[in-house]
């Protein structure tokens, strides 16, 4: 089998994989544009007759989607934010430093990996409750500020970066922690947007933690927010549709303008274990 054949079927089978992800996202969007009647044929129809572009208009006034956006992105952003300067902290401090017990500390720290979440949620609801931070942004944020995955991830892309650069500053007269701010984290955009990335739509798309810290409808995120929404259109499912479509834009709209760095940032943290 020659070159260019193996190439061609391979794209051929990547593209195929790509469609057959991609169909249920524009089954949603065409759905959104839909008149009630066309939701329930029997027969496919991926495009509506005449679009219902006012669809959007009623499923965002059908509820208060302003707050819902606006918690979620609050809560995303600076959970996102934080998380990254623990992370590349914590990071560094496992690459770049020598203490005593780094290494087992640093296994100690993926074992916790393997547990589950939903094993942590009660533990973490009682320490909630017991701080009086039921139905607060404190519930919503502070639990989430360390990754164990972050950490992992940044000190792999740290190790890459050549040692010497660290000697020849040392020489320059910086400090560590210059050093971190200086040099390793300009040198890191690429994991560091990864990081970012991971975080912001993990945080964004939180469901189970949300619907469990939050009493009042002020609190609710966007996920929280659509399943609340389910109840209120009933079968009009043309509106669901459209809140998803909505709901579900910041994301890919992120994803598709940091896709560069997130793809460099995948990449380079497997070049050194």
């Amino acid at each position: 089998m020659s070159k260019t054949l193996r190439r061609g079927l391979l794209y051929t089978v990547l593209f195929a994989g790509a469609a057959i992800m991609m169909l249920p996202f524009i089954w949603m969007i065409t759905s959104s544009i839909k008149a009630p009647h066309e939701m329930t044929l029997r027969t496919i129809q991926w495009l509506p007759a005449v679009p219902q572009w006012q669809n959007y208009k009623i499923a965002w006034e059908a509820a208060p989607f302003d707050i819902y956006f606006r918690n979620s992105f609050m809560i995303a952003f600076t959970v996102m934010f934080i998380e990254v300067i623990f992370s590349s902290l914590a990071a560094y401090a496992f690459a770049k430093l020598n203490f005593f017990g780094k290494n087992f500390l640093f296994l100690l720290f993926l074992g916790t990996m393997m547990i589950p979440g939903e094993v942590m949620l009660i533990p973490n609801y009682i320490t909630m409750v017991n701080f009086g931070w039921v139905d607060t942004y404190w519930a919503l944020i502070v639990p989430w500020t360390v990754s164990v995955f972050s950490i992992f991830l940044l000190r792999q892309f740290f190790l890459s970066i050549p040692h010497e650069l660290f000697e020849a500053a040392v020489l320059d007269g910086c400090g560590k922690f210059k050093y971190l701010t200086a040099v390793m984290l300009p040198l890191s955009k690429p994991a560091l947007v990864t990081v970012m990335l991971f975080k912001f739509i993990g945080s964004w798309n939180s469901f189970l933690w949300v619907l469990i810290m939050t009493n009042t409808p002020s609190m609710r995120t966007i996920p929280v927010g659509l399943t609340y929404f389910v109840s209120d259109v009933g079968s009009y499912y043309n509106y669901l549709m459209a809140a998803s479509t909505f709901a579900m834009a910041p994301i890919l709209i992120l994803f598709l303008l940091l896709q560069k760095q997130f793809i460099q940032g995948i990449a380079r943290t497997g070049l050194k274990g």
